[in-house]
């Protein structure tokens, strides 16, 4: 047989040969390595999942010369990333999330709500709203049970029981892989229903409902899901692409001020190191997000098409690679937010976390010393650099370079800058400017706390 892709059709049998480009971004490309023993024939196939493509080439050996070979087989697998933007997704726009439970098999979905305690708090219509939408719609699917409740923030994934009680309701409601788990809350909610459902079955469908600006911006949109373990952020999780995300301006009215503006720290993030121009739009538009101004929605909506972008055309959506380079700043954001025992938000550990890494890239790989000022007044004017008695135990804090990189594997790859809209990546850190690079963060953030 000829190398290539075919095609199975289900009604003959036979294989119809197609072509398939190898270069298409919007696959995941992987490589197995099959080792047979004898008296097995090996078979190289390379296949798209979602649309039952595959390729079939078969080599026979002579078993009794060669006892033991081996193969490696690239494939491919297409995924669909829906990404959504409304005003009142419970109101005006609730056919979005309608549109998104489509049926499989002219069978109406069988679907499952969950919702952020702190959500539900603040929002306390919310279930009468998700139970007038469901009977609205009552003939497009089926709602299994009453909306449930988790703890909202950090603590819902501090817990491994709150994933086992949502794994128990999950199983208990029979639901299966064409069903559907609709989360409304914020990054961690999302991070902790959407890890168990990535698991239950291997995968149920995934809707995410942000409601933080946060999540919206950055986390929300992406791959990732998981629960922190051995005081460790995100040490158990799975990568899974979620079936659909909304993001809804309504939904974010009741946050307090000081979490609508965490989410700006991410903006700033991927600005850094994706777009100059985006920057330079957030720097202008400071004071204004801070006073909660339409300038956000733009922001919010720029930064999650970017985040987008870099999970579905960046090449390596499930982290494969050595570089993350969505989490500059990470590194002592994420041993920050333990060290503050979670009293630091996250996007306020993000923030110092950017303006360390941007200070020590100027130090030591050239980074524009002008540029530094100009990201830090933006972190600043957007009420995100603030102190933390965390931020000076160093010692403690470079444990979290180790931890980065054992989340990863490999050896220790961060990203920096060499100018804004230029990311590099690097492998060793010098402790000592590093160590300078936090002092002069610390300082700038003590002159703005000066009356």
């Amino acid at each position: 047989m000829n190398r290539g892709t075919s095609v199975v059709n289900k009604s003959e049998h036979r294989p119809t040969l197609i072509a398939v480009p190898d270069n298409d971004q919007r696959c995941l490309s992987a490589t197995f390595k099959i080792c047979f023993i004898p008296k097995r024939i090996p078979t190289d196939v390379r296949f798209d999942a979602t649309n039952y493509l595959f390729h079939m080439t078969r080599r026979f050996h002579n078993l009794a010369t060669e006892p033991c070979h081996s193969d490696n087989v690239d494939f491919s697998v297409q995924f669909t990333h829906r990404l959504r933007f409304t005003g009142d997704l419970l109101g005006a726009d609730s056919d979005v999330l309608a549109d998104l439970l489509e049926s499989s098999e002219c069978r109406a979905p069988r679907v499952q709500f969950w919702i952020d305690a702190h959500v539900a708090e603040a929002n306390p219509d919310i279930r009468h709203r998700l139970h007038i939408f469901a009977r609205r719609n009552q003939q497009r699917f089926q709602v299994i049970g009453n909306p449930q409740l988790v703890p909202g923030g950090e603590s819902v994934k501090n817990d491994v029981h709150i994933l086992e009680r949502i794994l128990k309701v999950l199983n208990e409601a029979d639901m299966d892989r064409r069903s559907y788990v609709v989360v409304i809350g914020g990054g961690a909610v999302l991070d902790a229903v959407g890890f168990a459902t990535a698991i239950a079955h291997r995968g149920l469908r995934l809707i995410r409902i942000p409601t933080t600006t946060l999540a919206q911006a950055d986390s929300g949109i992406g791959v990732k899901n998981g629960v922190n373990l051995f005081h460790k952020k995100n040490w158990l999780g799975a990568f899974a692409v979620p079936w659909g995300v909304i993001n809804d301006r309504a939904i974010l009215d009741s946050l307090s001020d000081r979490d609508f503006r965490c989410g700006f720290a991410e903006a700033v993030k991927v600005a850094l190191l994706k777009d100059s121009d985006f920057f330079a739009r957030i720097l202008r538009d400071a004071k204004a997000i801070f006073d909660r101004g339409g300038e956000c929605w733009g922001v919010i909506e720029e930064s999650a098409r970017w985040h987008l972008r870099h999970i579905t055309a960046g090449g390596d959506p499930f982290e494969m690679l050595e570089a993350r380079p969505l989490d500059f700043g990470h590194w002592s954001a994420h041993k920050l937010e333990a060290m503050s025992d979670f009293e630091l938000r996250h996007g306020e550990a993000v923030a110092v976390g950017v303006a360390v890494d941007t200070v020590y890239s100027s130090l030591v790989h050239g980074f524009p010393a002008e540029d530094v000022d100009r990201v830090l007044t933006s972190l600043e004017q957007l009420g995100l650099l603030i102190d933390h008695p965390a931020l000076q135990q160093t010692e403690v804090l470079f444990d979290g370079l180790e931890e980065f990189r054992q989340h990863l594997g490999g050896r220790l790859t961060l990203t920096m800058l060499a100018a804004i809209g230029s990311p590099i990546e690097v492998h060793e850190i010098d402790r000592q400017r590093m160590a300078q690079a936090i002092q002069i963060v610390q300082n700038r953030v003590l002159v703005g706390r000066r009356p």
